[in-house]
């Protein structure tokens, strides 16, 4: 457990991949080093791949198979999101007052919105470039400092330590410069960022970012401080799994998929809720010579991992936590649990992956959610119902969970990496 391999190469992995599209385009050019072809899900699939992948935008779902693996073969998933809460850039965001210009940001996900003050922020994202009568989308990274969200001085409000309350729309308005505002401005910008000319934008998906790079953290290294743990960690984690099962003899259609918006609730056509991921796995079936009823066989024997960020049991607020299920950092992956189905797992699912568990040599915890608290979701309840699949729930534990720079253990990521692979690999 001295080798941070894994958590160096995730943490890379974060500071590459600030928005959505680029953490596929990071998981796209990792899967094509390895061999993966990448489909066109709108092209006919006359011969299929036994390792491959499809993407959407912030969604992609890779896949390998044993060779001539029959289309009853039944699935292993790993299933994780992409997006993180954020503060993400308005249509029309040329705005200002009193003599500061300003870009107007939405409010995206559940944010801690005090962890994103006083914070230099970058952009990233997509942006949907005129091409004749068509169009080209193009990924824009801005890694410099570039905005700032600047807090009140605890002289113009002195009881902001006794709880500050911000609004989303009047007080988290980031600062880019001084002088008057000129309507265009931020698309200028991001004109001359692309090298492109203004009348050449369309649209974007533009969102900000904390440039601080990741880094380890503590006295001995043990933890790992970054921004959007939850949840390219899973990300990240089931991406290498994926490829250590290749080095072994499975038995199964190994299945790894990344979606979208899952921090807004997951109803778009790239999220959990939509219909994409059915989509591929009945053509990965279908491809192989398979029928519709060889596709519910194999779907019926099907398991699927939902791989998400978990609450270690914090130090300064224990009360928050449930008493009799402490989870820490460092002491493997969590399986979270919750009666009424926030979380998916059941006895059957949460035995299956902790064997996976004891097989690897990895120490699994398990998670349960006071009852006078609300508990949070995960993509496993969607994906559960979507598939009518067995769905067990895990994840990393971390602190700062929804923060602009959250908080894990060092070692977790490899034991995490380890369970996956195991099962995986079965």
């Amino acid at each position: 457990m001295d080798d941070l391999s894994t958590t160096r190469e995730l943490a890379a992995y974060i500071d590459a991949s600030p928005s959505p599209f680029h953490a596929v385009a990071e998981v796209a050019e990792r899967l094509d080093a390895a061999g993966y072809a990448e489909l066109d899900p709108a092209a006919a699939w006359d011969e299929l791949p036994d390792a491959g992948y499809i993407r959407r935008g912030g969604a992609i779902i890779a896949w390998s198979a044993p060779p001539d693996a029959p289309a009853t073969t039944p699935f292993v998933l790993v299933g994780a999101h992409t997006d993180s809460p954020n503060l993400r850039i308005k249509a029309r965001p040329d705005v200002g007052s009193v003599g500061w210009r300003q870009v107007g940001v939405e409010v995206y996900g559940g944010v801690l919105l005090n962890s994103w003050l006083d914070r230099d922020l970058g952009i990233s994202g997509r942006v949907v470039l005129r091409d004749g009568d068509s169009t080209e989308t193009r990924l824009l990274l801005v890694d410099r400092p570039l905005l700032r969200v600047a807090q009140l001085a605890i002289h113009l409000d002195r009881g902001a330590n006794d709880g500050l309350k911000l609004d989303k729309q009047r007080h988290l308005t980031p600062i880019w410069g001084v002088g008057s505002v000129e309507q265009g401005d931020f698309a200028t910008f991001v004109a001359h960022e692309l090298g492109v000319s203004q009348d050449e934008i369309l649209a974007w998906d533009l969102m900000t970012h904390d440039v601080t790079p990741s880094s380890l953290l503590g006295r001995d290294d043990e933890l790992l401080a970054a921004p959007r743990i939850d949840n390219l960690c899973s990300v990240y984690c089931a991406t290498d799994a994926l490829l250590r099962s290749d080095e072994r003899d499975p038995s199964s259609v190994r299945v790894f998929v990344a979606f979208d918006h899952e921090e807004v609730g997951s109803a778009t056509s790239t999220g959990a809720g939509g219909p994409e991921l059915r989509r591929i796995l009945e053509r990965l079936a279908t491809a192989r010579g398979g029928t519709r009823d060889d596709f519910h066989r194999a779907m019926s024997a099907s398991y699927v991992v939902s791989a998400d960020g978990a609450h270690a049991t914090h130090p300064n607020w224990p009360e928050r936590h449930e008493p009799s299920h402490h989870v820490a950092v460092n002491a493997g992956p969590v399986v979270k649990i919750n009666a009424n189905q926030r979380y998916a797992s059941d006895a059957e699912t949460i035995a299956r992956f902790e064997l996976a568990c004891e097989r690897a040599g990895v120490p699994v915890q398990r998670y349960v959610h006071r009852n006078d608290l609300p508990c949070g979701s995960t993509i496993g309840p969607i994906t559960a119902a979507n598939l009518g699949v067995p769905v067990v729930d895990v994840g990393v534990a971390q602190l700062s969970m929804h923060s602009a720079r959250e908080m894990i253990g060092a070692h977790d990521p490899e034991l995490m990496v380890s369970a996956l692979a195991e099962l995986l690999a079965t």
